[in-house]
């Protein structure tokens, strides 16, 4: 078992950092493909919108078929998707051909990150799941900072279309990987109640899954991760142009120094927060809810400073809000984790993707660009709206604490 839940981890941690590479791929070539199709800002949020418009319409399919059947030969199904869908955008050559691929994306990661994190769940105990996907989510950042790299030094000497093919071989060849080692876990296994390891009927299934709605634990972390989610979506998507705007970089040099600056503090980030949690869970059961709560608050003034404060001012105050930002990655997911059954967990996950997709970064991308249109390219205002959501998401996730549940085990 040992041995299997080592293998599992690494293999769906590669898979989730080459997901985050293939996204943020995009928005590193971004102002490179806006001119090569002559597309408005708000056409350019847009393809954001298309990928978790998918993403947010498969995934209660793929939450339900995750907790019926093996996850493991879905989770190859879906790196496998997403990577040739990113390796075909090599191939395009208008605005709606990319538009489509981008869709594509979104149904390949609703398999993957519906289910990765519910494999993880039955490797490990509760005790445990904060520091494991703490480890597991430090490939957001990387991810990111990789994607965004990728794209801007690739794309500004070799055109657009190259990131892309380099960013989709290495998924395939994970996704491989995944399908001859890594076993599936007994479903509940890594639970102290063995009562939820038995498979429940359609009827208790859809019984449980009605029960999230009246769950406070989980509606407030997963709306509180919403509002969260809107704002990380938008400025993810829109920061190296509004650097290349507002800072007067040049794209290759904006994807390199986000790519830096998220790199660094999603490394930092989540390793601290995740350390953080883990002591403070020995004292108060509501340390996952807090300490993402205050992540929030204090990311909110460093955000302002970077939208609206002097250009010299920008790369210093994102630095730090960025390091904020990620210190709720392993918390707050483990929050989400704990706050559900293993019967259904699944199912939990794909709800909880749902509604931070629709409620945070399906439409914040495109909002943000029709602002910043209406207000003249203006994207200091678009962004702007995001200091509304972050304010929003601290108040979510206080009320939330309320509701922890008491994980005895964690304090032994």
């Amino acid at each position: 078992m040992a041995s299997g839940a080592l293998i599992a981890l690494v293999l769906l941690t590669a898979l989730n950092l080459l997901n985050y590479i293939d996204r943020y791929i995009l928005p590193g070539v971004q102002p490179l493909i806006q001119a090569d199709f002559h597309a408005t800002d708000e056409q350019m949020g847009a393809l954001t919108t298309a990928l978790f418009i998918t993403y947010m319409l498969t995934a209660p399919c793929t939450g339900w078929l995750g907790d019926r059947f093996s996850r493991k030969p879905l989770i190859v199904a879906g790196a496998v998707l997403w990577s040739l869908a990113t390796l075909f955008t090599y191939w395009v050559h208008d605005y709606w051909s990319l538009y489509f691929r981008h869709a594509l994306v979104g149904v390949g990661e609703a398999t993957f990150g519906i289910f990765a994190p519910a494999v993880i769940s039955d490797f490990f105990p509760p005790r445990d799941r904060n520091r494991i996907l703490s480890i597991f989510y430090l490939a957001i950042p990387v991810g990111a900072a990789l994607g965004y790299l990728i794209g801007g030094q690739l794309g500004s000497r070799y055109g657009w279309r190259t990131p892309f093919f380099v960013g989709a071989i290495p998924g395939l060849l994970i996704a491989g990987a995944y399908a001859f080692f890594a076993t599936e876990p007994l479903r509940g296994g890594s639970e102290a109640d063995r009562e939820t390891i038995a498979r429940p009927t359609t009827a208790a299934m859809y019984q449980n899954f009605l029960g999230l709605f009246r769950n406070p634990g989980f509606l407030c972390a997963t709306l509180g991760m919403a509002m969260m989610v809107f704002t990380l979506g938008g400025i993810s998507t829109w920061m190296p142009t509004f650097l290349n705007r507002f800072a007067g970089m040049s794209v290759g040099k904006a994807g390199t120094i986000l790519g830096a600056i998220t790199v660094v503090d999603g490394l930092a980030g989540t390793a601290i927060g995740g350390w953080l949690a883990q002591r403070w869970l020995r004292r108060d059961h509501r340390a996952l809810y807090l300490l993402s709560a205050w992540s929030m608050i204090l990311t909110l003034p460093l955000a302002a400073l970077v939208f609206f404060g002097p250009p010299a001012w920008s790369i210093p105050a994102l630095f730090a809000a960025e390091f904020f930002l990620f210190l709720n990655t392993g918390p707050l997911n483990a929050a989400i984790c704990n706050s559900v059954s293993s019967g259904v967990r699944s199912s939990a996950i794909a709800l909880n993707l749902f509604l931070i997709h629709m409620l945070g970064d399906t439409f914040s991308p495109q909002i943000i660009g029709h602002i910043s249109g209406m207000a003249h390219s203006n994207l200091r205002i678009g962004l702007g709206l995001t200091l509304v959501t972050l304010i929003l998401s601290g108040v979510l996730l206080f009320a939330g604490a309320r509701y922890a549940p008491r994980l005895e085990e964690l304090t032994q």
